[in-house]
C-alpha cells in the first residue's frame, strides 16, 4: 500500500468524541453511533492517530473485528507525508440509529486485505521505451503529446477505481475526467492501456470482462472536471488535443494514498494563465475514491490568482442534450445536478450523471458554449476564496454496471440516497 499523505479537511463527515489513549497495544474498542434515521452502507470513517495510543504508532498495524468476529479492512494513512501514519480510515455498514462496537487490536505484520479500491499510473521516458508505473510526475507547458510527438501517460493519465466505476484524469493537457464503466467488482488490470511490448496504447474503447471506457468526453472537462469562470468568459484550464503549448505552467501529479479502501491523488495547476488575460493562478485538486459508491469525492482550492471576479465551475459533460439538467436538493446540505441521457460513445448505452454539491458554496448552473476550447458542458457554480477548500462528489452510474440506472427515477433515487448517505453523522469513540 502506498501511502504519501492525505489532506487533514478530508471526511468532515465522520465526528470525533471522548476519546482517550491507552498504553495497551490490546483491549480498545471503537464504539460507531450512527446518528441518522438511515442505514448506512460502507459509510467512510476515519480516526486520527493522536486518539491513540502512543505505542500504537510504533510500527504496528490495527485489526478491527466486529462483536461477531468478522474483520473489518482498514489502512493508516500519512497525512502530512513525513513518513508516519495519521489517520486510520476504513469503511463500515452501520443500521439505522444504531450503534457498532469494533475490537482494535495492533500486530506486528501488516495485514492483507481485498483490494476495493486502485489507482493505476504509467508513463515512458520517450517513444521507444516501455510505460513504466509511477507514482508522481510534472509536465511541463511544452511537454504536450503533440509537441514531443506521442502519448506519454497509460491511459493518457491516472485511473482511480473503487468496486463499482473507474475514472480518470487526463493529464496530458486537457485535465477532463472520463469514465470506465465496470461490470465486475474486482479491480481492472493493470496494463489497461498498454500493449504486450509495453507501449501506450488506446485499447480500452472495445468491451472487456471488466468493462470498458464508455463516455464522451468531447472538449467538456468530463465528469467533475474543474473550470473557472472569469466575469462571463469560460477559459479553459490547460488545452485540447491539438495544442502544442499548455496555458498551464507544469501539472504536478502524485499519488497520496493507495488502499484496500481509500485511494487519493493530488494535482496540482501551477502558474495558468487563462487564454486573453494577463492573469496567473495556482488550483488543486484531490481525487478521492473509496468502495461502495458510483462516485469518487474531489476537493479543489484555488491557491493564488482571485482578483474577486471568479467563479469556480464543477463540470458535466453534455454531448447528448436529450435530458434536461435537473436540480435537487437535499436537506440543508446538498444540491444535486443531474442528467440522465447517452453520454456514451455513438451514443450506445444510458449513463446517469450527476453532482452532488454543497449547498453553501451553491450559486446556480450555467452551459459552456456549444463550440470553442470549453464546450458541451454543465457547470456548478460555486463561490471560490482564496485557500478554502471546496468538496464535492461526481456521480456516474452506467446501464451495464447496474440495469437499474437504465431508468432515470431509479437513477435519481440512487443519487438522492448517496448523498444522504454522505450527509449520515457518525460518532466515534475510542476506549479502553
Amino acid at each position: 500500500m502506498i501511502n504519501k499523505g492525505i489532506p487533514v479537511y478530508l471526511l468532515a463527515c465522520t465526528t470525533l468524541f471522548s476519546c482517550q489513549s491507552t498504553k495497551s497495544n490490546n483491549g480498545q474498542e471503537i464504539v460507531l453511533k450512527n446518528t441518522a434515521s438511515t442505514s448506512l452502507t460502507d459509510k467512510a470513517i476515519a480516526i486520527k492517530r493522536d486518539n491513540f495510543a502512543d505505542t500504537a504508532a510504533q510500527g504496528l498495524y490495527p485489526v478491527l473485528l466486529t462483536q461477531k468476529g468478522d474483520t473489518i479492512a482498514s489502512q493508516l494513512d500519512d497525512l502530512d507525508g513525513d513518513q508516519q501514519w495519521d489517520e486510520l480510515f476504513f469503511v463500515i455498514d452501520l443500521p439505522a440509529n444504531g450503534e457498532q462496537v469494533l475490537n482494535l487490536t495492533w500486530v506486528g505484520t501488516q495485514p492483507q486485505y481485498t483490494q476495493r479500491t486502485n489507482i493505476r499510473f504509467g508513463k515512458r521516458s520517450a517513444k521507444d521505451k516501455p510505460v513504466q508505473p509511477k507514482t508522481n510526475d510534472t509536465i511541463h507547458a511544452n511537454q504536450l503529446p503533440k509537441s514531443i510527438g506521442y502519448q506519454p501517460y497509460q491511459t493518457d493519465g491516472p485511473t482511480w477505481e473503487n468496486d463499482k466505476v473507474a475514472f480518470r484524469h487526463y493529464l496530458d493537457g486537457r485535465n477532463a475526467k472520463d469514465l470506465f464503466g465496470k461490470k465486475v467488482s474486482y479491480m481492472s488490470p493493470e496494463d489497461v492501456g498498454i500493449n504486450a511490448a509495453g507501449a501506450v496504447e488506446d485499447n480500452y474503447h472495445v468491451m472487456h470482462e471488466w468493462g470498458r471506457d464508455i463516455m464522451a468526453v468531447g472538449n467538456s472537462v468530463g465528469i467533475g472536471g474543474v473550470a473557472l469562470m472569469i466575469g462571463d468568459s469560460f477559459p479553459r484550464l490547460g488545452v485540447t488535443a491539438n495544442d502544442s503549448i499548455n496555458n498551464v505552467g507544469n501539472t504536478a501529479f502524485n499519488i497520496v494514498t493507495e488502499g484496500p479502501v481509500r485511494s487519493k491523488t493530488r494535482i496540482v495547476y501551477n502558474n495558468w494563465q487563462p487564454e486573453g488575460t494577463s492573469r496567473s493562478y495556482t488550483l488543486e485538486e484531490q481525487p478521492t475514491i473509496w468502495p461502495g459508491m458510483y462516485a469518487y469525492q474531489n476537493t479543489v482550492k484555488v491557491t493564488s490568482g482571485l482578483q474577486g471576479d471568479e467563479t469556480l465551475l464543477i463540470g458535466m459533460n453534455n454531448l447528448d442534450t436529450t435530458s434536461t439538467l435537473e436540480e435537487i436538493p437535499v436537506d440543508d446540505e446538498w444540491m444535486i445536478l443531474l442528467t440522465h441521457d447517452r453520454e456514451t460513445y455513438n451514443k450506445e448505452w444510458i449513463l446517469g450523471l450527476a453532482l452532488i454539491i454543497p449547498k453553501s458554496s451553491y450559486l446556480g448552473y450555467t452551459e459552456a458554449p456549444a463550440s470553442g476550447k470549453l464546450a458541451q458542458a454543465s457547470f456548478a457554480k460555486l463561490k471560490v476564496e482564496g485557500n478554502k477548500p471546496i468538496s464535492y462528489y461526481a456521480v456516474g452510474g452506467w446501464e451495464q454496471s447496474d440495469e437499474g440506472f437504465k431508468d432515470a427515477a431509479y437513477f435519481r433515487s440512487y443519487v438522492k440516497s448517496l448523498a444522504k448517505q454522505i450527509s449520515a453523522k457518525v460518532n466515534v469513540q475510542v476506549r479502553q
